[in-house]
């Protein structure tokens, strides 16, 4: 038994890893970090990529909820940097799971890593939209929009935008648009406020940060339109 399990052991480390690119049979490379040796590889089914999995340095790791729209204009984005100050990188991972005209909807992913391993329990981000319900209000009028964070306001004349009268939305809404990024190893989520159903009048930017086991909102600023 000692030397079949040996025998067993010298085998399975003769197996060269996987590497970035590398084939894996029934998928498809979806996106790639080449330098950091990152992959990402998916299935299509139905106009969407599912069941993705996760090459990270050689090891393989199956993402089977994960959703991604095709278009390669919106593809996976990789991000592998230090974004909660624990002087260790985390792999973040950005799918886009819709968009459209005046619509993006972006899913963000964070794991930890150690000595270039991927601990495969998530890191939770706070809801943008949770976020926005507990710590902004707003009102809307057929002049203006308003938008209130920690008693500061910040209101837009919205006539330049001659909105019809039926058009306009009974309050500013959220969640049309959903777009994270990491500028300067932080994590952000640009949130649009809509007001008819062509027009906007900014977006609430949250930073995120490393709080009690999973990113909070740090700060919630409203950025109105140029």
């Amino acid at each position: 038994m000692k030397v079949y399990i040996g025998l067993m052991l010298i085998v399975l480390l003769m197996i060269p890893p996987i590497s970035a690119g590398a084939v894996i049979k029934g998928y498809e490379i979806v996106s790639r970090n080449d330098e950091e040796d990152i992959t990402l590889y998916a299935q299509k089914m139905n106009g969407l990529y599912r069941g993705f999995k996760v090459s990270f340095k050689g090891a393989i790791f199956s993402k089977p909820f994960w959703i991604g729209v095709t278009n390669p204009s919106y593809a996976p984005q990789i991000i592998y940097k230090d974004i909660n100050k624990d002087q260790k990188k985390e792999l973040v991972i950005i799918l886009t799971r819709g968009y459209g005209t005046g619509a993006l909807w972006e899913d963000v992913y964070v794991y930890e890593t150690l000595n270039n391993h991927l601990n495969v329990n998530e890191i939770l981000v706070d809801n943008p939209l949770a976020i926005i319900n507990k710590n902004v209000k707003t009102k809307l009028t057929a002049k203006n929009a308003e938008v209130i964070i920690n008693d500061k306001k910040c209101s837009v004349d919205i006539t330049p935008l001659e909105i019809q009268p039926e058009n306009l939305f009974d309050d500013i809404g959220f969640g049309s648009i959903i777009d994270y990024e990491v500028n300067d190893d932080q994590l952000t989520v640009n949130v649009a406020g809509q007001i008819s159903p062509a027009s906007f009048v900014g977006s609430v930017v949250i930073n995120y940060e490393f709080r009690e086991k999973m990113f909070q909102s740090k700060s919630i600023a409203f950025q109105p339109c140029k």
